[in-house]
């Protein structure tokens, strides 16, 4: 879910932690590139159906006890978390692969954005296009 908070990680973590998991794999986006800070901005009504969206794939592809992801908005500086994915399931190969799936396909249908900040102004980097919001719908990759 999208997040204000600095806490992505204890939120996920509490969120997909159980006495009968053995293996918890998690994952966060720090990027470290040559700007002043970042801001994120989501249309959030529509991100939060679409990370549902992306926990559901995930859990219908691998045996996975539970998954929770959190993205931060608004300002982050540089270094901070911008995302955190949490997964358990009793084997670690099936908690890493979920992950995986999970930022790749965050970053292919969620809308959320980033703007960077530096010297040179501001960029918009990243966000789901067109091509691959259509291409969703139509049942394609994107």
């Amino acid at each position: 879910m999208p997040s204000r908070s600095k806490s992505v990680w204890r939120r996920c973590g509490d969120r997909v932690a159980a006495d009968w998991s053995r293996s918890l794999a998690q994952f966060a986006f720090s990027d470290g590139q040559a700007v002043h800070f970042l801001e994120y901005e989501a249309y959030e009504p529509m991100a939060l159906d679409k990370l549902a969206q992306v926990v559901e794939e995930a859990s219908q592809r691998w045996p996975i006890h539970a998954m929770a992801i959190q993205h931060r908005l608004g300002r982050l500086e540089i270094g901070e978390d911008a995302v955190a994915v949490a997964v358990s399931s009793a084997h670690r190969a099936e908690a890493f692969a979920a992950c995986e799936y999970a930022i790749n396909r965050l970053k292919e249908i969620v809308p959320i954005w980033k703007k960077e900040h530096g010297s040179d102004g501001t960029t918009w980097v990243g966000g789901p296009t067109a091509e691959s919001t259509i291409g969703d719908r139509a049942g394609g990759s994107g």
